[in-house]
């Protein structure tokens, strides 16, 4: 699950991204509305967590023309201003929840998990192909009736693989799972990955194997 948040306050957006990296988000942070606007255009994400008040400009405005170029994801407005006229003003432009600052990282966190949660939305979902089963939201995947415990890059590349199935997925896409805008990624570390999450299901007997499409990237198959 890929979360955008856009805070200038470089502290606060560290350990902001710290906590929903424990639970298995990956997170890109921005610092203003130009370099959030692009990444916002460019790449899909999961929720969008907005500052309103920033250095070039207001979060509401980059909002509200997000949503006029058709882009749903849900987002929470983050600001120091608390009158109602301002938590009206988010809502008005599409914002689907509102936190004032100061805030405990962990409401934020669990405010975000339940917009997460609505029907359609990534956390609600349990994903399945054949004996593989995966609960989103509970971090859990099992073969059958076994339980099957993955690191948190085996259980991302796993539930991309599980959206797309059916699909071939390009290894780009799987880095995009795995990998914020700062990181690093390459080819070696992908395959690794998808690797050690190959083993993993044969050594649970599964009849889900991850074949590899060389030039193309993953598929699920199931023997």
């Amino acid at each position: 699950m890929r979360i955008l948040m856009v805070e200038d306050n470089a502290g606060l957006a560290a350990s902001v991204s710290a906590r929903l990296t424990e639970d298995g988000f990956v997170v890109d942070v921005m610092g203003d509305v130009a370099d959030a606007e692009h990444a916002w255009t460019v790449y899909r994400y999961d929720a969008v967590v907005l500052d309103i008040m920033l250095p070039d400009g207001s979060g509401l405005d980059l909002l509200r023309r997000m949503r006029r170029q058709g882009r749903p994801e849900p987002a929470i407005m983050l600001t120091a201003l608390d009158g109602v006229r301002d938590r009206v003003a988010g809502l008005d432009v599409g914002a689907d929840d509102y936190l004032g600052k100061p805030f405990d990282p962990d409401e934020l966190v669990a405010r975000l998990k339940a917009l997460l949660r609505r029907p359609g939305a990534v956390l609600g979902d349990r994903l399945s192909f054949a004996d593989v089963a995966m609960d989103v939201e509970g971090r859990r995947v099992a073969v059958g009736d076994v339980a099957v415990p993955l690191t948190r890059g085996e259980f991302l590349v796993l539930q991309r693989l599980l959206r797309n199935q059916g699909r071939v997925t390009a290894k780009e896409a799987l880095a995009d799972s795995l990998y914020t805008l700062e990181e690093d990624w390459s080819d070696n570390a992908v395959q690794l990955a998808v690797s050690r999450l190959r083993r993993k299901l044969a050594a649970a007997n599964s009849t889900v194997t991850i074949r590899t499409l060389r030039g193309l990237g993953y598929m699920l198959a199931a023997s």
